[in-house]
């Protein structure tokens, strides 16, 4: 059956699909509706929202130590309170196929900062996957758990806002059960003690060596061979926006599995086309890997290293060709957003305001909403940090 989905609705179908039985998250945007979308799977997946995302992480490593497969969901704030967990269950490996989505929000629509997580991936040496659109977010995750059991290492899917709330068809599958062998302890593998540390130390980086030996010839990386003057090297979703740019005037490698990196498919696709084009949102993680293997190519030079990528953009910046625009003498009424009719904040931040003028006092704050309290003509907002860090800096 084909429907229309989300890419948040599709990772959360291809959770089901994959024999996912636990699944945790904490919300915020864009990341939210994936384990929204979990109870309509019954009791298939005991989901669960967490207090924050360490403990998100925390509850999904304890279900795959015991066997399951599990998965925990954030946006890309996130992962930096789940960076304590996972960076040591990189070294411990897995038992249950185990998945942490993380949603990054490139043009900050709903974030206070911009964060490319690729960068956690390599630095915490976690398997990484990066879909285009929904179909692939769908079967990316689905495979994912099985990919997680097979390498023996957790599972970063890495996602953007576009991918995670673009529509598009999806063809839908039927669950995998996957056998829960009966839990037996494993304390060199999970008591990372500083005599067990050492060795899982050593044995992940054997992990990593074989997890790049097989990204060379997977089915999450895939070569197009068009015109060979231009080879666009790209991930995610700029590969949506690298192919309506080129069409087939260029060659394609579309790499999906991120981390660890193909180095030997990079390098052949490379020596087949004259011109070596890298488009990526944010860091210029494939463009180091790629300057790091010794070939030239063109990338954050002319696409900024900031902010959303959009079609317009990858054209401009490589093809010099401007967008087309529409200019209206019309004026528009700036409305600025604002805090919601009737919400209980309003009241306080208008007794904020009374007393920040009249005693001059710090008003601190946190992410949501409520920040809106820094607006005209309360004005009674000083500072947004992350969360939970209005009480710390009082």
């Amino acid at each position: 059956m084909k429907v229309i989905m989300s890419g948040n609705e599709a990772i959360a179908r291809g959770a089901y699909e994959g024999g996912a039985r636990f699944a945790s998250a904490y919300p915020g945007t864009p990341s939210t509706e994936i384990l929204e979308n979990m109870p309509q799977y019954g009791e298939a997946v005991y989901s669960e929202w967490a207090p924050n995302e360490k403990v998100a992480t925390e509850a999904a490593i304890g279900a795959s130590i015991a066997g399951v497969r599990s998965f925990c969901a954030m946006k890309h704030v996130g992962m930096n309170v789940a960076a304590d967990p996972i960076y040591t269950f990189a070294y411990t490996g897995v038992t249950g196929g185990f998945v942490m989505v993380v949603a990054d929000d490139p043009g900050q629509h709903s974030s206070q900062n911009e964060q490319d997580n690729r960068n956690q991936a390599k630095a915490a040496r976690l398997l990484m996957l990066e879909p285009s659109d929904s179909q692939e977010a769908h079967d990316f995750m689905k495979k994912a758990f099985a990919l997680s059991e097979k390498m023996d290492m957790p599972v970063l899917m890495h996602v953007t806002t576009r991918v995670c709330h673009s529509k598009g068809i999806v063809e839908l599958g039927e669950r995998e059960e996957a056998v829960v062998p009966d839990y037996e302890p494993k304390i060199k593998k999970y008591v990372t003690a500083p005599a067990n540390a050492k060795v899982l130390r050593k044995t992940l980086e054997e992990r990593v060596a074989a997890a790049r030996a097989f990204a060379n010839d997977c089915e999450f990386n895939k070569v197009e061979m068009h015109d060979t003057k231009i080879g666009v090297v790209t991930s995610g979703v700029s590969y949506q926006y690298a192919r309506e740019t080129f069409g087939e005037n260029a060659s394609y490698l579309k790499l999906g599995l991120t981390f660890p990196l193909p180095y030997d498919l990079m390098k052949d696709f490379c020596s087949k086309v004259d011109k070596v084009y890298v488009v990526e949102e944010m860091d210029p993680y494939l463009e180091e890997h790629l300057k790091m293997l010794g070939i030239e190519c063109t990338g954050k030079d002319v696409i900024p290293k900031y902010d959303e990528l959009n079609t317009d953009i990858v054209r401009k910046a490589f093809l010099g060709v401007e967008p087309e625009t529409y200019t209206s003498d019309m004026k528009t009424v700036v409305r600025p957003p604002a805090l919601c009719a009737g919400c209980p904040h309003r009241g306080l931040f208008y007794c904020l305001s009374k007393r920040e003028k009249k005693d001059h006092i710090m008003i601190t704050g946190d992410i949501g909403c409520y920040t809106l309290g820094m607006a005209a003509p309360l004005n009674a907002l000083h500072s947004c940090i992350c969360m939970g860090a209005s009480l710390s800096q009082r």
